[in-house]
């Protein structure tokens, strides 16, 4: 390798490098960014800071017309941070539990009804977090779950879920990522649900979720009574919450309502729009014709306006006017301040890897380096580590989708997808495991629980559904059909996490003889 493939690639192995370091991926990107622009442009500072500028405002106007796809993207992301700030800070989510609060008698109940909120509020995963513990936390400590118990199903029914719901927020983020990759076959939304068909570590996580609630599999079958609950989130350094109190009178549509209008408004407004475009007739021209930025924007758009009625006819700002409503949403503006510019940087290093020509030599480094037959595991494996180092999977994403990308490209177009769908699976695992991942740390904070005991516990479960991905994208390297790979993975999934609960309790059984 010469001086100027090796410089071709710099930029890259320092975003790499620095993300792994230091754990912050706007300032990986943006290292490697301007250093990209500085060797494109042999080191002139004038003519390099022309180049960022050029390239930036080409992500929105380039060649007199207006990039519709990029600023749609970037609207509806910022719309459903609004969303989940009216949610939770009008008070849609308390009231919803205690309506919730109401209905369960049992604790098998409690367990499901913790996770079906879970699915219920999929639109993102940290407000997924903070919603379902602090619902939860209060259900928990009344029919004896432990902190740790709960804090594991606040965490599997967040990022996993996310990475499935293209109408969630990380669907425009990941569909604007993929329609940054210039050979994609397929359009951005055709290619986000195809990658959630394979996400295999996401599935299993909450089947996995799923089971272990309703039969309660990988937990001690002792309640732990409401003053042993108090001592442990006494220990974890949390203030112990009250009970709840179950209300009659209590509604769920100030959080369902928005919700329903999410998924209903995404569905329609994509239809139309495909009825519009579309040269033929039927369902699926339709689908493949449709402008879906716009769609998830009018459908974001919808349900914003829902949330905020809501939260007027439910009293929020009552004598005080539309302040308290202008809050919440620059709460939410603020809250995807983050998101949108690891984005941006994204699409820009994205345009310097092209100007520069690195996607070739990736593609020649990874035929030399890596075999084929390990393509997907192997993918799985280092984004999870990458994931795991930075605590972030929205940052592993921005970084490693466009380089997975090129490596799969290069080495098997036919897998291109599925290696995808390893770098989205891959992330999400390592995120889950890491002790520093936000929705790690704030699982934990919302359940009371300490972080180090919410890691510990939900590791088992976690490593349990990575072995069952590992195998389905084993499969699907080999060759296997899409059945046989899903048969195969939750086989695995199930087998293993009731032979480990069958190991539990034989222990315990062993454990109760010797102490009489």
């Amino acid at each position: 390798m010469d001086v100027t493939d090796l410089l071709e690639l710099i930029p890259l192995i320092l975003t790499l490098v620095l993300a792994l370091l230091l754990r912050r991926t706007l300032i990986a990107l943006g290292a490697g960014v301007v250093l990209g622009a500085l060797i494109l442009n042999d080191f002139s500072p004038v003519t390099s800071l022309k180049y960022l500028f050029n390239t930036l405002t080409a992500q929105f106007y380039q060649q007199s017309q207006w990039q519709w796809w990029h600023l749609n993207v970037l609207f509806a992301m910022l719309l459903l941070g609004i969303m989940t700030s009216l949610l939770g800070r009008s008070g849609a989510v308390d009231e919803f539990g205690h309506w919730l609060s109401a209905r369960v008698h049992s604790r098998r109940q409690a367990r499901m009804g913790i996770i079906g909120l879970g699915f219920l509020v999929f639109i993102d995963g940290i407000f997924s977090c903070l919603a379902v513990g602090s619902v939860g936390r209060p259900i928990a400590r009344q029919y004896g779950m432990s902190p740790a118990q709960l804090s594991y199903m606040v965490d599997t029914t967040a990022s996993p879920l996310c990475s499935l719901v293209p109408v969630a927020s990380w669907g425009p983020y990941v569909m604007a990522l993929l329609a940054a990759i210039s050979f994609l076959p397929v359009s951005a939304l055709d290619a986000f649900i195809a990658i959630a068909a394979v996400n295999f570590y996401a599935v299993s996580a909450l089947v996995l979720v799923g089971l272990g609630s309703l039969f309660n599999w990988g937990w001690s079958e002792h309640i732990d009574t409401a003053a042993e609950v108090g001592a442990t989130e006494r220990a974890a350094g949390h203030t112990a919450h009250q009970q709840p109190q179950p209300s009659n009178t209590a509604s769920p549509w100030p959080l369902m309502l928005p919700l329903l209008g999410l998924l209903m408004g995404a569905l329609v407004f994509t239809l139309a729009s495909g009825a519009s475009l579309a040269k033929e007739p039927g369902m699926a021209a339709w689908l493949a014709a449709a402008d879906v930025g716009a769609a998830m924007r009018n459908a974001s758009l919808t349900a914003v306006v829902l949330a905020a009625l809501m939260a007027l006819w439910r009293g929020r700002g009552r004598g005080r006017g539309l302040a308290p409503l202008m809050i919440d949403m620059l709460v939410g503006l603020r809250s995807m301040a983050l998101a949108v510019g690891i984005l941006l940087l994204t699409w820009m290093i994205g345009a310097l890897i092209k100007d520069l020509g690195s996607a070739a030599r990736i593609s020649a480094l990874a035929n030399d380096l890596l075999s084929p037959s390990l393509l997907l595991a192997g993918i799985f494996a280092l984004c999870a580590i990458m994931a795991f180092a930075t605590g972030t999977s929205w940052g592993t994403f921005a970084i490693m989708i466009p380089l997975c990308a090129q490596v799969a490209q290069g080495m098997a177009p036919e897998l291109l997808l599925p290696a995808l769908a390893a770098v989205m699976a891959g992330s999400v695992f390592g995120d889950h495991c890491s002790p520093i991942s936000d929705t790690s740390i704030l699982s934990a904070t919302a359940s009371g629980a300490a972080v180090h005991e919410h890691v510990t516990t939900q590791l088992p479960f976690a490593l349990i559904a990575a072995i069952a991905a590992l195998c389905g994208f084993q499969l699907l390297n080999l060759g296997a059909s899409w059945g046989l790979a899903w048969a195969l993975t939750l086989l695995t999934g199930i087998g293993l996490l009731w032979l480990w609960q069958h190991q539990r309790s034989s222990g315990n059984l062993l454990k109760q003889d010797g102490q009489a």
